[in-house]
């Protein structure tokens, strides 16, 4: 005879981790404990958990491999054809920055309004972290930091449709494929001003003010969509200088 099993668990167990990942706290690409671990956590039998398990990966939202099981990346079908196409765009960029710019400011301002304890404690130590970096003078992990406190701050809106929209767009800017943020932190001056700014926004987060949070994230947005303009028409000036170099190098002139 076969035991008998409440027919709900499975179900229960799968809402449960599925609202986990709704809600963030499990991230695309992260690997889940293994079976054994998870059951011990969640006080639940093996079968149970294995069969919920299972309906989350019919649904997509989860991927096991020889290695484990993960939170499937659910969006990637959608922003890797996505990323060739913005790639090959040459006004791309500006429209990203214009996407920004409406999105970081009222993001902000949720953040500073609904942010609990366990987010303030995180953007805290992604700004030491940030701070770090910059003395450091460590451009690439600074960077990193730089995208970790946006994320962070789109975590504390508590909007889940900001949350997932703004990560899938997290993942493509980590990436470079909207401009390289290398660039901006080995731009003389900007450093500087990007830590400022950032401090900025993370401290009225912190604070709970909500006005001066938008008004700094979208500063920030603004001066960096300025910057890179600025050192893309540089980058141009440059090229063509080469170009007639080596134009007059052909014409031995």
């Amino acid at each position: 005879m076969e035991p008998i099993r409440n027919p709900k668990l499975a179900e229960v167990i799968a809402d449960h981790i599925e609202q986990l990942i709704l809600e963030g706290s499990l991230r695309p690409g992260e690997r889940l404990a293994s079976e054994r671990e998870l059951a011990e956590r969640l006080e639940v039998s093996r079968p149970p958990l294995r069969e919920a398990l299972e309906r989350l990966g019919e649904k997509g939202l989860l991927q096991t491999t020889h290695s484990g099981t993960y939170v499937a990346k659910f969006l990637a079908p959608l922003t890797s054809p996505l990323a060739t196409l913005l790639q090959s765009n040459p006004r791309v960029i500006t429209d990203y920055f214009e996407f920004r710019t409406l999105m970081e400011g009222p993001a902000a301002r949720l953040a500073a309004e609904r942010a609990t304890d366990y987010d303030r404690e995180a953007i805290r130590d992604c700004l030491e972290n940030l701070k770090q970096a910059h003395v450091l003078e460590d451009p690439s992990t600074e960077a990193e930091r730089d995208a970790d406190l946006h994320m962070l701050v789109y975590e504390a809106s508590h909007n889940l449709v900001v949350l997932h929209i703004m990560r899938a767009f997290s993942d493509l800017l980590r990436s470079d494929v909207f401009y390289s943020r290398h660039k901006l932190y080995v731009s003389s001056g900007a450093r500087d001003i990007l830590l400022e700014q950032h401090l900025a926004i993370g401290e009225a987060v912190l604070a709970g003010n909500a006005e001066r949070a938008e008004t700094c994230a979208t500063d920030h947005i603004r001066y960096t969509a300025e910057t890179f303009d600025r050192l893309k028409s540089e980058e141009l000036r440059v090229e063509r200088a080469l170009r007639r170099l080596g134009r007059s190098e052909v014409l031995g002139a």
